[in-house]
């Protein structure tokens, strides 16, 4: 059985290269722009989806089929055509060169796969059954995607703020750890669901930390 690391790898500015213009890379290069890779698409040919995306300047293209030496300073790659003699060339090319890649026909020849993923914000929920079974990896999607809604968003983005303020304004470690996680422990999640939560103002923020630094 293929195991894997579940890893979250940072292509924001990187060199992505997709090799291949049809609905499969279509998909991966929505990915890859939700993650603001530098993103080339080497194909002779684009959805209109992805015509559109390079009209706007959001990806370049390279108007040909693939040849050796187009991967060069990549990070990632997708091998994303139909035909499978392509993809392997492409692998090949890619891990010769240490360059992560992903053969959208075959995960048994891919040095990574990419999960399905619920997005909230800050928050994102990968799942990945490592190629077994791709419709079951949607289903579990789905119900995260119910069980997770659109509140924690907000949720994150204000814990994100607080341990901001909290990390400037608390020298020792130990008490940020702690502060941190009473504000794990309040009910502001529910306040965000039931629609009685109100963003703290930087005074209130300030007291909420001078009063729990007095308790602890």
């Amino acid at each position: 059985m293929d195991r894997y690391t579940p890893i979250f790898v940072n292509t924001s500015g990187k060199k992505c290269c997709v090799v291949g213009g049809g609905r499969v890379a279509e998909r991966k290069i929505k990915g890859l722009l939700h993650a603001e890779a530098q993103i080339t698409v080497i194909s002779p040919e684009l959805t209109p989806v992805l015509k559109q995306l390079h009209h706007e300047s959001r990806i370049q293209w390279i108007d040909r089929s693939y040849r050796n030496g187009d991967l060069r300073g990549a990070f990632l790659v997708y091998a994303a055509t139909d035909r499978s003699e392509v993809n392997s060339t492409v692998v090949r090319d890619a891990e010769a060169a240490g360059i992560l890649v992903n053969d959208a026909m075959s995960s048994e020849h891919s040095s990574f796969i990419t999960p399905s993923v619920v997005r909230r914000g800050r928050l994102s929920i990968a799942i990945s059954t490592a190629g077994a079974g791709p419709a079951a990896a949607a289903e579990i999607r789905a119900t995260l995607e119910r069980q997770f809604g659109d509140e924690y968003e907000m949720y994150l983005e204000f814990l994100h703020q607080m341990r901001t303020e909290v990390k400037s304004r608390v020298s020792s470690s130990s008490l940020r750890s702690t502060l941190l996680r009473q504000l794990t422990e309040m009910h502001i999640l529910e306040d965000i669901r039931t629609g009685h939560f109100r963003w703290w103002t930087e005074e209130e923020i300030g007291d909420w930390i001078s009063r729990n630094q007095e308790e602890v």
